[in-house]
């Protein structure tokens, strides 16, 4: 599994694909951050907060992440090293499993430059130092979650069709469904007591929750069990080629 999974990541790096990602992320939260005037622009703002780009950071995910995974299993399929992959003496679980670990880890290492923001605005505090770096460091957390979450619909998209772009747009609908779908659902308010239930199921409740600081073991059973279902599924999907045959 970690040689399955060291080749996922430097496949990754080898090609365009993984750096893009990184640039393209950094790129456009800097731009919304400090340069365009927008909601979200520090300066503007005039508060030590990084609300701004916590807001951002997800929905550049549900695009993002989606580029990322397209390709793993889709790409396997197109190029017909699937059937060799399969034959290898891992199970299905440790193959969805290691491509797992190498989508999480590319959202772990997109997260890491941004630190340089939570740095720029601790200077830039009066007094020095005025952030609240408790709902920082929870933000954090409930964004790695979430780009966890994402990218196990990735991989489920990207293993049930061999076309990166037939993956790519599944997994982009799915996501924003899990987290604004929900939300949206929600806001219509037409169904009465079952409200809160439907809020709850959304990835951006539970997000929004883990940001205010507080860790709450519902908010990391809700995103495991995500996770733990993405990867069962994607799982599934490998085994129906064996049923077929």
């Amino acid at each position: 599994m970690w040689t399955l999974y060291k080749k996922e990541l430097s496949g990754f790096f080898s090609s365009i694909v993984g750096y893009l990602a990184i640039v393209v992320f950094l790129v456009l939260i800097g731009l919304m951050l400090w340069v365009f005037s927008t909601p979200f622009n520090v300066l503007d703002d005039g508060f030590s907060a990084m609300d701004g780009f916590f807001f951002i950071a997800p929905l550049l995910y549900l695009f993002l992440i989606p580029a990322i995974t397209m390709r793993m299993f889709a790409e396997e399929k197109r190029g017909g090293t699937m059937e060799f992959l399969l034959t290898k003496p891992l199970g299905d679980t440790a193959i969805v499993f290691s491509k797992f670990l190498a989508g999480l880890t590319l959202v772990f290492i997109s997260l890491l430059p941004t630190l340089v923001v939570y740095f720029t605005i601790y200077a830039l505090g009066d007094p020095v130092g005025n952030i609240d770096t408790g709902s920082v460091c929870g933000s954090y957390i409930g964004l790695l979650f979430l780009g966890g979450a994402f990218v196990g619909i990735g991989l489920f998209a990207s293993a049930i069709t061999n076309n990166q772009i037939v993956a790519f747009i599944v997994a982009v609908v799915l996501s924003v469904f899990m987290y604004l779908g929900f939300e949206g659902i929600y806001q219509m308010g037409f169904l009465g007591k079952a409200d809160l239930f439907i809020k709850s199921l959304g990835m951006r409740h539970h997000y929004e929750s883990i940001s205010r600081g507080v860790i709450d073991t519902r908010d990391l059973i809700y995103y495991l069990s995500v996770i733990a279902i993405a990867i069962m599924a994607t799982r599934m999907v490998l085994q129906s080629r064996k049923w077929k045959k």
